[in-house]
């Protein structure tokens, strides 16, 4: 089983994360901040990763620390779970739609780090959450997941929409990436042999 826990603790955010792999998309992720819980329980459910997240941060300041922080320590967590990376597929992508909003994700699990990120989020808020921080968490997560990481909003007038699409045209292109190819189940996908 690929599986990884990961604790961070700072200043700003206690974090907890487990992640499992090769689960069936359960979830029990808690951070105090209502519309990423509900992002981050997609992003699992849609991937078949199990997920448990934990984070007490401070939210009297804003939800910035919280949501960045729990991209870095997701990312530890799955570059830590995914290991040598010797058998997966490697590479995955999604065109998703979800009502208004079409959102590509395209990644390859290379580890090297790089964020592409043409979405245009119309509105400041949605409900009492900054939409700069979709792009915060993928920058956090992408980073320390080791993924080369392209997000692209096709069409979308809807805040919510476009952010919940990222988040699933993601965790769909994950789950592509990381399925096991039958062909090269004991090989690094990689002609340089190693990631």
């Amino acid at each position: 089983m690929r599986t990884a826990k990961i604790e961070r603790d700072t200043n700003e955010t206690k974090i907890s994360v487990q992640l499992n792999l090769d689960g069936t998309g359960v979830y029990d992720n808690q951070t105090g901040v209502g519309f990423f819980d509900h992002m981050l329980d997609q992003l699992s459910g849609h991937a078949l990763m199990d997920m448990t997240v934990r984070c007490t941060g401070d939210l009297h300041i804003d939800d910035h620390h919280t949501v960045e922080d729990v991209g870095i320590a997701l990312g530890q967590a799955f570059a830590a779970a995914v290991g040598d990376k010797k058998g997966i597929r490697r590479y995955g992508d999604c065109h998703l739609a979800m009502d208004d909003a079409l959102v590509r994700a395209a990644l390859d699990i290379s580890g090297r780090p790089f964020l592409v990120w043409n979405v245009d989020l119309p509105t400041a808020k949605i409900g009492t959450f900054d939409t700069e921080l979709v792009r915060e968490f993928f920058q956090g997560f992408s980073t320390h997941a080791g993924l080369t990481l392209h997000v692209d909003q096709l069409h979308g007038i809807n805040s919510h929409h476009i952010a919940e699409a990222a988040f699933k045209a993601v965790a769909r292109a994950l789950r592509d990436a990381l399925e096991t190819d039958p062909r090269m189940a004991d090989a690094v996908p990689s002609t340089k042999g190693t990631l």
